[in-house]
């Protein structure tokens, strides 16, 4: 669990003009990535698109991916869904030779219970070869895994590692840090309040913005990491507004276009979403030339 300690990220999947996938640019943002100082990568997340992606794709992001890390850095692979029996089924057929752990989303659409919840993420943890950590994320699941939920995951799931934690509520993530075991991972899937959930006894980030200033961004999770409080806090503020601003028209838009004004991609994006419009592209690249 050592390997997810700090700072991962979820990669965004890049598009040519014709919304193939970019394998160059991808490749080259893993190697970026690395160079800058993060600790692992999170592959075929929300972020990365994947809910546009056909099986074939996804392959093709996969092993681009692998090639590209050369076994650098540990590798977690986006596998969930609100059908638990297609989940267990691509959990048992899914090629996952190079990849440490899978980060698995609380079913979405079907608003299940929290015993339903328990009942889906005991089926995945039992069909998983590789540990699983849970992501919470009610803003796109529309039903949140309380802490109470997630602590008997932790205590009978001897295959669920960790929690992605995206409620950004501060106050449930201090009692989900509280009731968990020790050597359970809550891990911040909230940007902005990485740097507190960290120096409350979280473990790190499952992040957005960091793939787009990895530098800044990890040495800011390793700062909290070490409670060096102060340091950690002048990053913070120095990044917080760029958080603002890739999340402002929802997420990969933001990222996609700060990451076209670093010149490493083409800004598309696959229906239904699309790109950030001219207004929020032109901050953005004012905020980087400031920063």
């Amino acid at each position: 669990m050592e390997a997810f300690v700090g700072t991962g990220v979820a990669l965004i999947t890049p598009f040519k003009e014709d919304l193939s996938i970019d394998m160059d640019a991808l490749a080259n943002l893993v190697n970026d990535q690395i160079t800058n100082g993060i600790e692992y990568l999170v592959v075929l997340g929300t972020t990365g698109e994947s809910a546009s992606l056909n099986p074939e794709e996804k392959e093709l992001v996969k092993e681009t991916v692998k090639k590209a890390n050369n076994g650098r850095l540990p590798m977690v692979l986006g596998i969930g869904g609100n059908n638990t029996a297609a989940v267990v089924e691509e959990l048992k057929s899914a090629r996952l030779e190079g990849f440490d752990a899978i980060l698995s989303v609380s079913p979405y659409y079907n608003k299940p219970t929290q015993e339903g919840i328990f009942r889906h993420f005991k089926a995945v943890a039992e069909a998983s070869p590789l540990p699983v950590i849970v992501y919470n994320v009610p803003g796109r699941t529309a039903s949140n895994i309380l802490p109470e939920t997630i602590n008997r995951m932790a205590r009978e799931l001897d295959n669920i590692i960790g929690v992605k934690e995206a409620a950004g509520d501060m106050v449930q993530a201090m009692k989900l840090i509280s009731v968990v075991p020790e050597d359970f991972m809550v891990i911040s899937g909230d940007d902005m309040i990485t740097l507190p959930m960290t120096l409350a006894g979280g473990k790190g980030v499952i992040s957005v913005i960091g793939q787009g200033l990895p530098k800044e961004f990890s040495e800011m999770v390793r700062l909290g990491l070490q409670a060096e409080v102060s340091e950690a806090y002048k990053l913070h503020y120095r990044l917080a507004p760029s958080i603002e601003l890739i999340f402002a028209e929802g997420n990969p838009s933001g990222i996609k276009s700060l990451l076209a004004h670093k010149g490493m991609i083409q800004n598309h994006l696959r229906l239904p979403l699309v790109e950030a419009s001219e207004a929020l592209q032109d901050r953005i690249g004012d905020f980087l030339k400031r920063f």
